[in-house]
């Protein structure tokens, strides 16, 4: 499976699925712009997708949320790396379990703020570009939660859903074209997710994924390769993924 000439731009990828989807570009051959809000990680990976065989790296300091810096950015690539033909919307994340009634609205903003309208405004910077070549791919980084809910859940899941849906439209709004259009639904994958959904509780996010085998993010960038380097004609729609010890977001073997 190559990905020679072909540029890839990964947002969230300064850690777990999103530097895993970057490695395994690089590792297929292609350009890898890697952008993130923590410049000293890119930094780093650049150095490491380098050394896997990426064709070249660029490094974007970039806040999803912020619209007119989304727009900026993908306006101001250099020549060389405007023609993206993959993007792979991973930024992310998820705030808390509280039931709605005792919900943090701050939190629920930086959610809907990340997963829905950081998705939307890269989206909508990138395809422009591919329509107007008619080629390229975009991938979401969706979750079961957008499927099944679960106990806590409420906002969270409801932004998952949201990117399905919008996924989904998407495919119509490109019908014609030559651009596909896929979402990979992960299941329990241990990154920094948990952390940064229990603000940091390191025990408490531990526990998540004490006596399960979850998945790695690398698993999740080998489904997403996949997905990439299908013939033009075939498009992997929808591809989810569970570790073998879940059945649902709620259901789940723990071994003693």
């Amino acid at each position: 499976m190559t990905l020679n000439g072909k540029v890839a731009l990964v947002t969230g990828a300064s850690s777990g699925i999103g530097s895993a989807c970057a490695r395994a570009f690089a590792t297929a051959g292609a350009a890898v712009i890697v952008a993130a809000r923590r410049t000293e990680r890119l930094t780093a990976l650049a150095e490491e997708l380098r050394t896997l065989g990426a064709k070249d790296v660029l490094c974007i300091q970039l806040d999803v949320r912020d619209a007119s810096a989304v727009q900026a950015a993908i306006a101001g690539l250099p020549t060389e790396w405007q023609d993206i033909d993959i993007l792979v919307n991973n930024a992310g994340l998820g705030r808390g379990l509280d039931k709605l009634q005792q919900g943090d609205v701050r939190e629920w903003d930086e959610m809907i703020d990340t997963n829905i309208k950081g998705l939307l405004y890269v989206t909508r910077a990138v395809l422009p570009g591919m329509v107007a070549r008619d080629r390229g791919h975009v991938v979401q980084i969706g979750s079961i939660a957008g499927q099944k809910s679960y106990p806590g859940g409420g906002v969270y899941c409801a932004t998952k859903a949201a990117v399905r849906m919008l996924n989904d439209c998407l495919k119509h709004d490109l019908l014609g074209t030559a651009i596909r259009v896929s979402s990979v639904d992960p299941g329990m994958v241990e990154t920094e997710f948990s952390q940064v959904r229990f603000r940091g509780d390191a025990e408490r996010a531990h526990k998540v994924y004490q006596g399960v085998t979850p998945m790695t993010p690398d698993d999740v960038a080998d489904a997403v390769l996949y997905c990439v380097t299908r013939p033009a004609h075939v498009n992997i729609s929808e591809l989810v993924m569970l570790a073998t010890d879940q059945a649902s977001p709620s259901s789940v073997h723990r071994r003693s």
